[in-house]
């Protein structure tokens, strides 16, 4: 995952004004004022002005802060990654906020991406941080993102686990059985991406495309992931991007047309409106996106977008989906669920109708 960050000095200013150097630190009138420039610099890439932020709403907002520096540490591309300091951060929060009601839209959401974000180091362990891989903890933790809290970036990151074969055990006559774990992947990948998260949808489209644990449909494909790259928040919009320019230019004509055919209704039916950024920090309007072509120079476009000249042209474009139609989103896991199994009698869902084959 990586976001594009711009260092424009007007915008670094003007985040600067919420804060004044006091004794060679900054202080802030209020811990909004902090909280708003951490989050502000946050999102903007802007580390070494979140950090002092963050470090000065924690007496007031302690999760909140630490929360947002474990995103800091958790960052590979960032100056200050340190993962050891990361996992101490989440698994800290995970375990302070064991008992939060999954309803607290504030503190539930901060519970479910420490739990993710501990199960997701707990898997392989960190070596240079002296923690040792604990698989069991890890599958623990992550059901209980995805099911207690209902958090749908823990369920897809569950569903990736069952499709490696992996996760909590599925027992069928008492032993393991690995192809009902697979087919509990396939499912919940498939209603998040009937929900509309990107991510989902983006991986379901490449599993189609390639006919991997899906039966192969590659205008479905392209249609799905064309829908994902419009769902597609910033900061997940490269690696989205990177699948659509990888089956936008492998698909023939024929394919394309086929999808072309079926665009609007596959944004309106899985389509969903990316969240609303705060527009007042002023770094809402600085997100960069790749121009992208294929390996013949052939400009990479949403399907919505009908080009009159096959051929490459000149001025290059910026890929810029059309917002989608807001669909109504529907829960896809009770809260408190204690097994994460299909639905009975399971409903044909994205990808897949109840035998196992792609929805057409």
């Amino acid at each position: 995952m990586r976001t594009f960050r711009l260092a424009l000095a007007g915008s670094v200013a003007s985040i600067l004004m919420l804060g004044s150097a006091v004794a060679g630190e900054v202080v802030f009138r209020s811990p909004d004022d902090a909280m708003k420039q951490g989050i502000s610099a946050f999102n903007g890439g802007y580390y070494e002005l979140a950090l002092p932020a963050l470090e000065a709403l924690e007496p007031a907002k302690p999760q909140i802060a630490r929360y947002y520096m474990a995103r800091i540490y958790a960052d590979n591309e960032g100056a200050y990654t340190d993962h050891g300091k990361a996992y101490r951060l989440y698994k800290a929060l995970a375990e302070e906020l064991q008992d939060v009601d999954p309803d607290d839209d504030e503190l539930a959401p901060i519970a479910a991406k420490s739990l993710t974000a501990v199960s997701m180091y707990l898997r392989d362990g960190i070596p240079d941080a002296g923690v040792r891989a604990d698989v069991e903890t890890a599958n623990r933790d992550l059901q209980r993102a995805a099911l207690t809290f209902n958090d749908e970036d823990a369920q897809f990151e569950l569903a990736k686990v069952y499709l490696r074969g992996e996760g909590p055990d599925i027992s069928v006559a008492g032993f393991d059985d690995p192809a009902s774990k697979i087919e509990n992947g396939r499912h919940w990948l498939s209603r998040l991406s009937q929900a509309g998260h990107p991510g989902a949808q983006a991986f379901l489209a490449d599993l189609m495309w390639r006919g991997k644990f899906v039966q192969k449909n590659q205008a479905a494909a392209l249609n799905l992931i064309d829908v994902a790259v419009a769902n597609a928040p910033p900061s997940e919009r490269v690696w989205i991007e990177d699948i659509y320019q990888n089956i936008f230019c492998s698909a023939g004509e024929g394919v394309r047309q086929q999808a072309t055919g079926r665009v609007a209704e596959w944004h309106n039916r899985y389509g969903r409106s990316p969240e609303s950024r705060d527009s007042k920090d002023g770094l809402d309007n600085l997100t960069v996106e790749p121009v992208r072509t294929c390996a013949n120079g052939e400009l990479v476009h949403p399907m919505g977008v009908v080009t009159t000249d096959p051929k490459p042209v000149s001025q290059p474009q910026i890929i810029s989906a059309p917002a989608p139609q807001s669909g109504q989103r529907s829960a896809l896991i009770p809260a408190g669920a204690s097994a994460l199994q299909p639905a009975s009698p399971p409903s044909p869902v994205l990808g897949m109708t109840p035998n196992g084959e792609t929805a057409r």
